[in-house]
């Protein structure tokens, strides 16, 4: 397949342009601290151009049909597949997973856009047997219209692409922005999505101010979603503005997953799993472990088990093979983590394993595990989104759920035992939207992806994800 160069510009109406204010932004690759590219940097006038051309393009998009919009999808990801190492790469400069990471990511990606290209074929309606006789009760599901997609930059093509795969799927038209922080990876998926064949503005993608990017998105009535995947703090604003709208939002906010970990289970897979799930994307995972509640009788074993792991550790570059763990996404996030595991130290806990920031270039904190750990402490009572693993220890079923549960986050947890009453009483009680039971990954293409309490609204992925962007309509027909 053909190759291309990749344009590194906003996507409006099928032309790659710069920032209507001209400003520039400069992206950094958090492994070294040097600028890898510059790209444009608008504001709310390039969202504004960007709906606009989403909304002329709506039409006949949505009169087009799932076939055809399949054919494109899937094209797409035909594309991504023969050009995942060049893709990966990007992604790895910019964000700083190690490449292996990034590559399996994009491999995901295309699954996404395969999937839902076939998916998008079985956006059924129904008929329903009336209980007048002359009277026939339709229901009709019809594509939204434009849907703004707000994207957070750990994971820089899956988070944007299980959106915009579903959008177009489903014949709505696309208005991406995707974090600052890492653009590019968006623009090369812009890129594929314009060769495989869309029509200019069925997808548009800007970069720029965040704030008056959503607010053009909340303010234009011809935008009639916004999924955004970020924090807690941006999602609320989100809802507060679109209680003046009425505009239909899907939220993936954040996570404080809980693992709980019983005696009955084989130690060292479960250690090996813990390490391995805990400290990919060094942390930076909305559905990464993070509370360990480990049964007091193993607790002592399992740390035993977990810290020569976790000290083994690989830290670099995600473009060196070695790597197995990258840099945190910038200063501030590093900052961050660091200020948590020391205010953590003053609070009597122990540091069995790092604990420290890495005094060279690149944004890196050791791999850190924690013990003797309080559940009233911040470290483990708010999403850390870092390469901290606290250790929490427990004596009975009731209390770990209660322990897990008694956060304002609900979306992903784990189970681990051998015992099928003991997981069905786990996750029938845990108040989490995705419950892995001995499974350290649960989601899936195919599954629906989203949280409960403070953690989001609706979800991506699955059928769920295809049934978000679609509306219900009810026709009747009277007088048969």
């Amino acid at each position: 397949m053909r190759a291309v160069a990749y344009t590194y510009k906003q996507y409006i109406d099928g032309e790659w342009v710069d920032a209507s204010n001209g400003a520039t932004w400069d992206v950094i690759n958090p492994a070294t601290e040097e600028v890898i590219r510059t790209v444009p940097y608008g504001n709310g006038e390039d969202a504004k151009g960007a709906i606009q051309a989403a909304a002329r393009a709506f039409p006949a998009w949505r009169a087009s049909t799932a076939y055809e919009r399949a054919a494109i999808l899937k094209r797409a990801a035909d594309i991504m597949r023969a050009r995942l190492d060049e893709l990966a790469r990007t992604s790895v400069q910019e964000c700083g997973k190690p490449a292996a990471q990034a590559r399996a990511e994009w491999g995901v990606v295309a699954d996404l856009f395969e999937w839902f290209a076939e998916e998008g074929k079985r956006a059924y309606g129904r008929t329903i047997p009336s209980r007048a006789g002359g009277k026939r009760l339709t229901v009709l599901k019809q594509p939204m219209g434009v849907a703004g997609v707000i994207t957070a930059w750990n994971f820089p093509a899956y988070n944007p692409g299980r959106a915009w795969a579903a959008a177009m799927a489903a014949g709505c038209t696309v208005v991406g922005r995707a974090s600052e922080y890492t653009p590019l990876t968006a623009m090369e998926m812009a890129n594929i999505v314009a060769e495989a064949g869309v029509p200019p503005g069925v997808l548009n993608l800007v970069n720029g101010e965040p704030d008056p990017m959503g607010q053009a998105m909340l303010d234009d009535p011809a935008c009639r979603k916004i999924s955004f995947t970020g924090s807690v703090r941006v999602g609320k604003l989100l809802m507060d503005g679109a209680s003046r709208t009425v505009t239909r939002l899907g939220l993936e906010l954040g996570g404080n997953a809980p693992v709980l970990i019983f005696p009955d289970v084989d130690l060292e897979e479960v250690a090996k799993g813990s390490v391995a799930t805990k400290y990919r994307n060094d942390g930076q995972v909305c559905i990464a472990p993070q509370r360990f509640l480990v049964h007091r009788k193993v607790n002592d074993e399992f740390l035993e088990r977990v810290v020569p792991r976790v000290k083994s550790l690989r830290l670099g570059d995600g473009l060196d093979p070695q790597t197995q763990v990258g840099p945190l996404i910038n200063a501030r996030q590093r900052d961050r983590v660091d200020t948590m595991v020391a205010d953590a130290r003053r609070q009597g806990v122990e540091v069995l394993a790092g604990g420290s920031r890495l005094e060279r270039k690149g944004y890196f904190y050791e791999p850190t595990v924690l013990a003797q750990v309080q559940p009233s402490m911040p470290v483990y009572a708010e999403e850390i989104f870092g390469p901290v693993m606290p250790v929490v220890p427990f004596d009975e079923l009731e209390q770990a759920i209660a322990i897990a549960n008694d956060t304002g986050y609900g979306l992903a947890a784990y189970v681990w035992t051998r015992d099928m009453k003991t997981a069905l009483r786990a996750y029938e009680g845990l108040e989490f939207g995705m419950i892995g039971v001995n499974d350290w990954a649960p989601n899936a293409t195919e599954a629906p992806f989203g949280g409960w309490k403070q953690s989001g609204i609706g979800h991506e992925c699955g059928q769920e994800g295809l049934e978000d962007y679609l509306e219900t309509k009810l026709v009747t027909i009277g007088g048969l």
